[in-house]
């Protein structure tokens, strides 16, 4: 059976690790070219060899989301290099320093703003311009769990995230007549480099982050990856503005 994006080019923000590096690899096994963007240069270059060893066609851009001159460089580069972009997935993010709000500090309230909400704006913005020029497109937001309802000690990450679940219901709804599908995915405890560093590869923390979930275990990259893959499809061709919670029964 061929591949069912074959031809196809994806765009993918944060791509070096985590959920965006199973998410660019996901796109490759389907056929795409993938533009793997990310601020970390040795390991989303070392992505780039893992889908050329597939047999597809990959770039490294090396961008920083928040910053509008590295996203449009980055846009127009993915459709400079390989004609188009069809997929982009909007991935990049950051957790930000832990503290109740009164304590939050400014600068990490910008930052995380900055990086999780400003950088799913600017690429939409830029991805988006695009897709309009090619007649469409499928774009697929990384929010979580934390964007549907609350947690402690993280107000910058849970205001970013929540505000990637408006900016999908709204870019959805504008562009619904113009064959451009936007949606979000929702995850709740993946096990990402973000999360060793959260509970400091301290093996009695993850294990009582993971019996937190329902399902009794983390979700993995590829879980997440795999959801991202089917919104993308035609099998989700009358679905757009969604939030898909990939949670293991979290939010039940």
């Amino acid at each position: 059976m061929p591949a069912q994006f074959n031809g196809k080019v994806a765009l993918v923000t944060g791509a070096a690790t985590g959920i965006g590096r199973a998410s660019a690899l996901a796109f490759a096994r389907e056929g795409a070219k993938v533009a793997v963007a990310d601020v970390n240069e040795a390991a989303g270059n070392q992505v780039v060899a893992e889908i050329e060893a597939l047999g597809t066609d990959a770039i490294f851009i090396r961008a920083n989301v928040s910053q509008r001159a590295d996203v449009e460089v980055m846009v127009n580069l993915t459709v400079k290099t390989f004609g188009r972009v069809d997929f982009a997935h909007n991935n990049a993010g950051i957790e930000g320093a832990q503290a109740d709000l009164a304590e939050y500090p400014e600068e990490v309230w910008d930052q995380v703003i900055g990086i999780n909400l400003k950088g799913v704006w600017l690429s939409m913005k830029y991805e988006i311009q695009h897709m309009l020029q090619q007649g469409g497109g499928r774009i697929v937001n990384t929010s979580s769990v934390s964007g549907l309802t609350g947690a402690r000690g993280v107000s910058g990450y849970v205001a970013s995230k929540h505000g990637i679940v408006g900016l999908t219901k709204a870019a959805a709804l504008e562009y619904a007549r113009n064959n451009i599908r936007v949606n979000a995915v929702c995850p709740s405890t993946i096990h990402t480099p973000m999360i060793d560093r959260i509970t400091g590869g301290d093996e009695r923390i993850l294990e009582q982050f993971a019996e937190g979930e329902p399902i009794g275990r983390f979700g993995t990259p590829d879980e997440v990856a795999n959801a991202v893959i089917w919104l993308c499809s035609d099998a989700a061709s009358f679905i757009t503005g969604a939030t898909l919670t990939v949670d293991g029964g979290r939010l039940a």
